[in-house]
């Protein structure tokens, strides 16, 4: 007898042996316990997942005379024909060679008679997504009203090509990808019953392969079992597939984030030293860096990713090193180092200058950190009363003293030494030193600018470093001088709400003390509050409403705009 292959093998023959379609094999089942069985069933899903096992399982359950209505008994005649594939009442159609009109008008005929042996008669069409469309147009009004001893049952693994009219016949059962967990599982209990010793490690190297195809997996376990006996190690594994180590990636990730080029280069060798296709070990470590990049960002990465626990450990432990910013980063840069690669004609020099751009990207500072740490320095930095300018006669003016200095800084009593002299003199002793500093006298410094004189002359320096806040200055009532206090009284509180903000009081302190060259610290004042030291007035007085009204701001744009300026104020009844 031939040899039967892991894939027809294991092939489930009851629904409690199906892996990884739970929902839809719960909808089955009570559909076959409540007797709502659809006339016409669709599976689709991509291939090896379970299409034609559940249609022919359903095959077994409509048919079985002894199991229970959800459940095949396998042992029955009905089922044992079906199991070995010459039951008479089960038609399986290729869609692929029997897709013309004339093989569906066929069909047609052979489903009016009742069935031979079971209660009813099976149509499977597998890849039903071939036929023609006269085929299908040919099939519309028999899907639709069928004959009541006739089930249909598709399967196809490309949904999109089906006509509408079809799918609106049909009961749909989407089949999804095989889950990396139960996929692992079911290769070891495989590995159990073949009697053959795999790793588990080994196991998820297929798995991951596999990629959610329970047919494809076990194709690969077959051929690793021919090659490896009752024992298969990891090596062989790696060998057979050609795979890359996963440790590789994970110290390929190590290497890149922390900088080191020449590792990269060396692991690199090593892989393509080992036989490696370069597009697969690109794709692998952009999968790698994608695992990396969701372990960073979301809470329950395992939900996303088709890793096991030990690999998942590791991601997170890689990922923790460094930022999201730096993490996509990084993707982004070898996305495009293997987007150029594909055109290359110098594939590997592309891949390397991927590493070299990657390596160089180094780790990334978040700008809310900068931001942060920006606060924390300015916090920390007290600005300290400007330094009066002082000229000397017959000497250069010198720099301006800058507006904020440490607390040792000094200004110097006497000038520097003119350049020309070449010539050192004598230090004098230090009794003659104090005599002579006693009797110098440094020129007076000019006295600062006034407030209440010189305040339209402050507002217009502030007009030419921050134009909204001398619009905001303009509804100032009233600007005095106390002390070491510059207060600002305002008639509404709206009006210097805005100033009252931190950044902006601050940059306003800067250009008072700059401007009055005085140590100022701005104080509001408003109207009508306790900290005015005046009592609340129930109207305006007039001298307060014209004030409010040249200090309007859209009366001060319509200045500005017009090049003119306020003539009169009339706010009586007059004016009206």
């Amino acid at each position: 007898m031939s040899y039967l292959v892991l894939a027809r093998k294991w092939r489930p023959q009851t629904f409690a042996d199906v892996v990884g379609q739970q929902a839809v094999v719960r909808t089955l089942r009570n559909a076959l316990r409540r007797e709502r069985v659809a006339h016409a069933m669709l599976f689709s899903g991509v291939r090896g997942v379970g299409k034609t096992t559940l249609a022919r399982l359903m095959a077994k359950a409509l048919n079985c005379r002894q199991g229970e209505p959800d459940e095949p008994c396998n042992q029955c005649e009905s089922c044992l024909e079906i199991t070995a594939g010459n039951a008479v009442d089960l038609h399986e159609i290729d869609g692929a060679s029997n897709r013309g009109i004339q093989e569906i008008r066929e069909l047609k005929e052979n489903i009016r008679f009742f069935p031979s042996k079971g209660r009813y008669k099976i149509i499977i069409i597998d890849e039903v997504h071939m036929l023609t469309t006269e085929a299908f147009n040919a099939l519309l009004k028999t899907l639709e009203e069928p004959p009541a001893h006739v089930y249909f049952m598709f399967a196809t693994t490309e949904l999109h090509k089906i006509p509408i009219t079809i799918l609106s016949r049909c009961q749909r059962y989407e089949l999804k990808r095989v889950p990396f967990a139960e996929l692992v599982a079911f290769f070891g209990r495989i590995a159990d019953r073949e009697e053959v010793t795999i790793s588990g490690r080994a196991l998820e190297m297929i798995g991951r392969e596999a990629e959610g195809s329970v047919r494809d997996g076990l194709s690969l376990l077959d051929q690793l079992f021919s090659f490896g006996g009752n024992e298969v190690s990891d090596e062989d594994v790696a060998q057979v597939l050609g795979l890359v180590d996963r440790a590789i990636f994970e110290n390929l990730a190590r290497s890149l984030l922390g900088g080191d080029l020449a590792g990269c280069l060396a692991l690199f060798e090593k892989s393509h030293a080992g036989g490696m296709d370069l597009k697969r070990f690109a794709n692998e470590l952009l999968g790698f860096f994608r695992a990396l990049l969701v372990c960073k960002v979301a809470a329950r990465p395992e939900e996303l990713l088709d890793v096991s626990d030990k690999e998942l450990a590791a991601l997170k432990e890689i990922a923790g090193t460094s930022s999201q910013e730096t993490l996509y980063n990084y993707f982004n840069l070898l996305l495009k180092g293997v987007e150029e690669m594909q055109y290359s004609s110098r594939p590997r020099m592309a891949m390397e200058l991927a590493f070299i751009r990657a390596s160089q990207a180094g780790q990334i500072v978040p700008v809310a950190a900068l931001l942060g740490r920006l606060d924390a320095l300015l916090a920390t930095t007290a600005p300290l009363p400007p330094v009066a300018r002082v000229s000397m006669p017959g000497v250069a003016s010198a720099e301006p003293a800058p507006r904020f200095a440490p607390a040792s800084a000094s200004v110097p009593a006497s000038p520097a030494p003119a350049a020309e002299k070449k010539t050192e003199s004598p230090p004098e002793p230090p009794a003659a030193a104090e005599k002579a500093a006693e009797s110098f006298q440094a020129p007076p410094v000019p006295a600062g600018r006034q407030v209440r004189r010189h305040w339209e002359e402050f507002i217009d320096y502030v007009k030419e470093r921050k134009r909204w806040m001398a619009h905001v200055l303009r509804l100032c009532a009233s600007a005095r001088d106390e002390g070491s206090d510059l207060v600002l009284k305002f008639d509404d509180p709206s009006d210097c709400k805005v100033l009252e903000e931190h950044d902006n009081l601050k940059l306003l302190t800067e250009f008072a003390q700059d401007f009055f060259q005085h140590a100022f610290r701005i104080v509001f004042h408003v109207r009508g509050s306790r900290s005015d030291g005046e009592a609340g007035e129930e109207g305006e007085s007039p001298s307060e409403e014209r004030r409010a009204l040249a200090n309007d701001p859209l009366v001060q744009m319509a200045s500005e705009i017009f090049g003119g300026q306020v003539g009169s104020i009339r706010t009586g009844p007059r004016s009206r």
